[in-house]
């Protein structure tokens, strides 16, 4: 989060006159903020790493998906392709890999808690990765696997005493199935961390403006920027919507597929977090563990962020969802968002 030395009449000036991407270049925020992380996790198979951060360097080597490497460095280097915004690259070996692609994490192991509350509780991917069980044994068949920083709704705890194990029963409303994964990577999100941001700022002045040309999202109460960042909108074929809306729906995890509405290129990201939808479509900001090259447009119609923006989002935001259900409806009611298009 950032706050920003100008006025959203300021704001709205500069968009108009074309100047708004400049104007955050020199405040350093081309590209959005996240937590500096000594690793990272190989999104794109096939991931080159370059001699030089250009990618007319000489490559060393080629990286699989899911790989978890060390980050010694961030520095500049060439910008993504069609991403003007982002020439942020990874020293990693003795070369570099292009940031877009790959996932900063940590690997931070947790107490297991026993104690589940009946109505389930939210938890946070601690690790780079963890590959769910169908059942509480690591002989189990496996489920799908989850990332870090998604979020999911854990049900209970259960003890494996033959194997000496500890697993988080995990709900996915989506599936309606439960699935089992170690306890020791998960973080249970405790109730205080789900309270509401700004919860004394009148509502009425509360607005997101989002910037298709120049793949920003700023969030203001009255005419002071509390949060501007790099997003990702809709790519070609899948625009977000432009116009007026309000942030209706939320859930803190959320099973994403176009499954049932596409023949081709099916998608399932199980653990989407932070999720504030403004269409009835299911247009929302959330969290993204896929990719981490925003300012480019490449979503399905949602507004790309990271996981610790759209978290902002999601507490900034009405409705408020009680830290006991993982998802609420509430039409007529949210906080205002306003899309701006070039077309």
């Amino acid at each position: 989060m950032t706050n920003l030395p100008f006025s959203r009449r300021d704001f709205l000036k500069l968009f108009g006159a074309g100047l708004l991407g400049a104007f955050f270049a020199e405040l350093r925020l081309d590209r959005a903020l996240a937590m500096p992380a000594t690793q990272g996790r190989v999104i794109l198979s096939g991931l080159k790493l370059y001699k030089e951060p250009s990618f007319n360097a000489a490559v060393l080597r080629v990286f699989p998906r899911d790989e978890i490497v060390t980050i010694a460095a961030e520095v500049s280097g060439d910008n993504g392709p069609k991403n003007p915004y982002n020439n942020h690259w990874y020293q990693i070996e003795d070369g570099y890999v292009y940031s877009g692609w790959v996932q900063p994490t940590e690997t931070v192991y947790q107490p297991p808690v026993f104690e589940i509350p009946s109505t389930g509780q939210l938890g946070e991917v601690t690790v780079p990765f963890s590959d769910t069980r169908l059942s509480s044994s690591l002989w189990a068949k496996k489920g799908y696997r989850i990332y870090y920083r998604t979020t999911h709704w854990v049900t209970g705890t259960v003890i494996n005493r033959y194997e000496k194990t500890i697993w988080y029963v995990l709900y996915d409303r989506y599936l309606q199935e439960s699935f089992y994964m170690p306890a020791h990577e998960m973080r249970l999100v405790p109730a205080e961390e789900l309270s509401p941001l700004s919860p004394d700022v009148p509502e009425e002045t509360k607005r997101i403006y989002v910037d298709l040309p120049t793949q920003m999202a700023t969030a203001f109460e009255g005419d002071t920027p509390v949060l501007a960042t790099r997003i990702s909108s809709g790519g070609k074929g899948t625009p977000t919507p432009s116009g007026k809306f309000f942030t209706f729906h939320k859930g803190s995890t959320v099973h994403m597929s176009n499954q049932g509405n596409a023949s081709e290129n099916i998608y399932h990201l199980p653990g989407v977090p932070w999720v504030s939808f403004f269409t009835g479509s299911g247009d929302a900001f959330h969290g993204t563990f896929w990719h981490n090259d925003y300012g480019r447009p490449q979503s399905r119609g949602c507004v790309n962020m990271t996981p610790d923006d759209s978290k902002f989002i999601y507490r900034w935001t009405r409705p408020v969802v009680p830290p006991e259900i993982p998802y609420l409806y509430k039409p007529g009611e949210g906080t205002r968002v306003e899309v701006v298009s070039s077309s």
